[in-house]
């Protein structure tokens, strides 16, 4: 069941702002989103009539189960759980929304790190009822482990189920100083702290009766106001991986060449000299197209055609670059890596590694430390990587890679490992050059 309300198309032009949601089984993660759609309008009358009269309702008789919303799967409704990422959109007068429902389930956070990977914030989910005494459970240091890796700018804290503790603003207090203590010793800026609930409502889009006590804003309005700044990729240039290579008319005299991609980072322009990796060629931007519409200026996002001004060697997997901080060309690097398979991390094993449009084969050379989730922190290992490990390893690759460092450029910092017999996603990895 997905939906786009009527603000979204007079929202075109105030921003998108992509965020994942995470929390431990029954911490009320899918009823939290259902009531950002119930309330900002969101929902159809004919999806409310659909679970009004779901069989899978858990809620009170004279009440809609909003869980029902976003638990679009049969399982998913029969179980009571999320299991798949789900992706909802919205929007408000202020600006859009992207949100990616992520599962509970430590067997599914490989399902987190999709949804995480892509977006500009997270908001984790705690249940007051079982963090009262400010003791956090072990998914929710996982979940805010995995955004600091992965780089999320923004984390909000939603302290829900506040009416299980009678709107105690003692209990509020206890889980603050403990998210502060966990944000302090993963080296994170103290994350926003918003204490709701989501079953009745209360600070979720309007400002709760029932807790005078709290001062700062409703969730929907804070999620309205975080800066969308991605100056720190766009400071590092334009980046561009070749998707296809399109050709017409062979080789008459009026041939076409041109180079579709996505740009990522800052804008691509035409004029721009841009240098194509990893063989070092360089060119002139001659033309750029956005479907039949030529450009002067691309954004990031936008999916275009890239004509140069010269004939060169450049294949589907390539990357054209512009900036003075051009990516490092190596076959050999560090990088954090998620295990997600079930199947241990073997490092007699060559790996398919997949980074933008680009596809080799890459082995772990070694495996250097691993994050200790209870402890929070990171502990020397050589051994192998199992299911939901984090862990620090070398890598040695078959081809060259053009490679920015995660925290400056997430599309060339990115890489999935890929079995190659099962074809399962081994692991996420994010490259670390600096460190």
């Amino acid at each position: 069941m997905n939906a786009i309300n009527d603000l979204w198309p007079e929202a075109r032009n105030k921003g998108v702002l992509r965020l994942v949601t995470a929390g431990s089984v029954d911490d009320g993660k899918s009823t939290l989103i259902g009531r950002l759609l119930l309330d900002s309008k969101g929902v159809f009358a004919d999806q409310l009539s659909a679970i009004s009269g779901s069989r899978y309702s858990r809620a009170p008789a004279d009440a809609l189960d909003l869980a029902l919303l976003t638990d679009g799967l049969e399982a998913e409704r029969e179980q009571g759980i999320t299991i798949d990422v789900a992706y909802r959109y919205f929007a408000t007068p202020a600006r859009k929304f992207i949100i990616a429902d992520a599962p509970g389930h430590e067997q599914y956070t490989r399902n987190m790190v999709t949804g995480a990977s892509t977006a500009d914030a997270a908001v984790l989910l705690i249940d007051a009822a079982r963090a009262q005494g400010g003791e956090l459970l072990p998914q929710t240091k996982r979940h805010a482990t995995l955004a600091q890796l992965l780089g999320l700018r923004h984390v909000v804290i939603a302290i829900n189920k506040m009416d299980q503790v009678q709107w105690d603003p003692a209990v509020y207090q206890r889980i603050r100083t403990a998210v502060e203590q966990l944000a302090q010793r993963l080296g994170m800026d103290t994350p926003h702290c918003v204490p709701l609930s989501a079953l009745t409502g209360d600070n979720v889009v309007q400002p709760s009766p029932h807790m005078p006590w709290y001062a700062g804003q409703p969730l929907l309005a804070l999620l309205e106001s975080l800066p969308l700044d991605r100056d720190a990729a766009a400071e590092q240039g334009s980046r561009l991986f070749v998707q296809w290579v399109i050709r017409h008319e062979g080789s008459t005299t009026h041939a076409f060449r041109g180079y579709a991609g996505q740009v990522q980072g800052g804008p691509l322009r035409a004029g721009d000299v841009v240098t194509v990796l990893p063989s070092g060629e360089t060119a002139q931007v001659q033309a750029i197209q956005l479907g039949e519409q030529a450009l002067q200026i691309a954004a990031a996002g936008d999916s275009v055609t890239v004509v140069l001004d010269r004939e060169i060697d450049v294949s589907r997997g390539d990357l054209l670059v512009t900036g003075a901080n051009s990516p490092r060309v190596a076959r050999e690097f560090e990088a954090d890596l998620c295990w997600l398979d079930r199947q241990a991390l073997n490092p007699a094993r060559w790996y398919w590694l997949k980074q933008g449009a680009r596809l080799t084969q890459a082995r772990i050379t070694a495996v250097t430390s691993k994050r200790d989730i209870s402890e929070l922190r990171t502990v020397p290992h050589d051994g192998p990587l199992a299911s939901n490990d984090i862990g620090r390893v070398r890598l040695r690759t078959r081809d060259a890679l053009a490679l920015d460092d995660y925290d400056k450029q997430q599309s060339t910092g990115a890489f999935i490992l890929i079995d190659d017999a099962s074809h399962q996603t081994a692991a996420a990895g994010m490259v670390r050059l600096a460190n």
